[in-house]
């Protein structure tokens, strides 16, 4: 079926995807005087941004008067591994206060102390008690009040519509093509600038966080096929703290929040083992230590008969519970008739977060493609090896919002505006191909390749493995043309699933072709052939993608502390060695 027809929008910014990110550019955008229009493909009251539930990080030092931006620094770079982007970590770091209290002062109605000011609490890994939050509900809070910002600034929002392309002329982006997810009508969105804010790809995994039909990588595809690079793919973050079971739901977050306010993590000899793992920071250790720790126990025997470990959090009353975590306590009793006032509950660790993803100039979020920029998830380089429970709220406001005045800017500063017919008639015919008859249908690929993503590319993997994952996903790639793809004026499902695959099976690729040349297990990047941290492996993997869609790997020597933060670092190792020595 050939067609070739389709609706044109235009604006001065095009954002592609209604999350927090993408909200917050927006907001920018339209407040620079330009206008802007948001594409998401779910509803835009149920982005991803609401499964972020534990809270927001900002060195505010309500609670712990020493906490400082540097602190904060420190805690990112040093439990990312030391690959992070020290620039874009030092931004995080000094910006999120004032955007913090900026969202609040929006409406995101904090938890406050008695004197007024945000109540913090504790999140692995964080010196201090740096985290503010809206009970365990913190990102549903946040994109509540994005949304009604936008709304007050008339700021359009398309939902239902699925990108299949980046127009691109030259080296720059002028726009993307989308259909309708329900109709299946084309339109072609042109803008001065693009911002891709369209979150990661952890729902190739059979046991993620995310829900179905979201996280399935698209950005990642959009990106390298217009020209940027990917870094750091292989860095993606299993979550200690997943449900197991009903199996529909397997994988559903257990927020951080639940050991930030005093859960204990037990096995099947009812030992609170994580002194085995870290002593000094036990529940409170970094995300992957906390994953790694839950994993070996559930292997070697010491889970629970669901493969599991016990989260015990009832040693709380209940009127705690439901004060600080009362999503957790709904979320329990209504999925397994469970009352976690009374009884611990069973996780194991799930696929939550992308912290590699495109790389952008940490200032203003620009790629390597003129115009097009890129925030949240779908960008790396802040979170290096391990990202921070509480940082990622912080960086959709913040990088959002940088976003949003670097695309306004370039768009103020262009002369005449880029179109190409040829761009245009391009994304068509990459629609068209896939309108055919066949044998197959999407999701039982799709449901292959999560499988094969978790027992090859898991919480820990070796290079037998990865190889034999990367042979697994060619051959799904190898039968893309022989998939049935029905389309009508009321349905158009196959369609959005196929683009899902096409860009699931890319980014799979990309996670493990970079996995691969990590030679050492450094944070989220375990490998059971390489199991210690290379100090040698002083370097960012990138992915880009050549002019017959394969990919290319390369490495870059990480980016240099300056001297101030060279400085803030080697103090902050010498405040670490005295006080181990005083705990010795």
């Amino acid at each position: 079926m050939i067609i070739n027809k389709h609706l044109t929008h235009t604006s001065n910014v095009l954002v592609i995807g209604c999350g927090g990110s993408g909200l917050r550019a927006a907001i920018e955008i339209k407040k620079s005087g330009l206008e802007v229009c948001i594409l998401g493909k779910r509803p835009k009251t149920d982005a991803h941004t609401v499964l972020a539930a534990g809270g927001i990080n900002a060195a505010l030092g309500n609670l712990d008067k020493e906490d400082s931006w540097e602190q904060h620094f420190i805690d990112t770079y040093l439990e990312g591994y030391g690959i992070g982007d020290p620039l874009k970590i030092e931004i995080m770091a000094k910006e999120s206060p004032s955007l913090v209290r900026e969202i609040d002062k929006w409406g995101a109605n904090f938890a406050k102390l008695n004197n007024g000011k945000l109540d913090q609490r504790y999140f692995g890994a964080h010196k201090y008690r740096r985290t503010c939050y809206s009970g365990d509900y913190t990102g549903l809070s946040i994109l509540k009040t994005l949304l009604k910002k936008t709304e007050e600034l008339n700021i359009p929002i398309y939902d239902n519509q699925y990108v299949t392309e980046l127009l691109i002329k030259d080296n720059a982006c002028f726009g993307a093509m989308s259909f309708n997810m329900s109709s299946a009508e084309r339109t072609a969105y042109l803008a001065d600038a693009v911002i891709l804010c369209t979150g990661g790809h952890t729902r190739l995994w059979k046991k993620s966080s995310s829900r179905e039909n979201e996280n399935t990588g698209d950005g990642y595809y959009l990106s390298l096929k217009a020209g940027c690079k990917l870094i750091d793919m292989e860095m993606v973050q299993f979550h200690p703290s997943g449900m197991v079971f009903p199996e529909e739901i397997e994988g559903t977050l257990v927020t951080e929040a639940v050991r930030g306010e005093g859960g204990k993590l037990i096995n099947n000899r009812g030992e609170r083992f994580m002194k085995n793992y870290d002593p000094k920071r036990m529940e409170l250790s970094t995300r992957d230590k906390v994953a790694i720790a839950n994993y070996k126990e559930i292997i070697e025997g010491r889970g629970t008969k669901n493969g599991a470990v016990f989260l015990d959090i009832s040693h709380k009353s209940k009127e705690f519970i439901i004060e600080k975590l009362p999503n957790i306590y709904r979320q329990f009793l209504e999925t397994q008739m469970l009352d976690i006032s009374k009884s611990p509950m069973e996780v194991a660790p799930t696929a939550h977060y992308s912290m590699g993803g495109i790389l952008v100039n940490p200032e203003d979020l620009s790629t390597s493609v003129e115009g097009l920029f890129a925030a949240g998830e779908v960008a790396g380089g802040l979170h290096g090896a391990n990202r921070l429970g509480g940082n990622s709220l912080a960086e959709i406001l913040i990088f959002g919002k940088r976003a949003g005045i670097a695309a306004s800017k370039y768009s103020k500063k262009m002369d005449r505006q880029i179109r190409s017919n040829k761009s245009i008639a391009i994304a068509h015919s990459n629609i068209n191909k896939f309108i055919k008859n066949g044998d197959e249908l999407v999701r039982p690929f799709q449901r292959e390749l999560r499988l094969i993503m978790w027992k090859y590319c898991g919480v820990i993997k070796n290079e037998t493995l990865l190889l034999e994952g990367l042979s697994k996903i060619e051959r799904i790639k190898n039968k893309l043309d022989n998939i049935y793809i029905r389309i009508d004026k009321y349905n158009c499902k196959d369609l959005v699933l196929i683009f899902d695959l096409q860009s699931s099976l890319v980014s799979a690729k990309a996670t493990i072709v970079s996995a691969l040349q990590r030679n050492e297990s450094r944070g989220a990047h375990q490998r059971s052939d390489f199991p210690i941290i290379d100090p040698l492996c002083k370097f960012n993997c990138l992915v880009s993608m050549d002019e017959n869609s394969n990919l290319k790997i390369s490495k870059i020597p990480l980016k240099e502390l300056n001297e101030n933060l060279k400085t803030i670092i080697a103090n902050a190792k010498r405040d670490e060695d005295i006080k181990d020595k005083l705990l010795e």
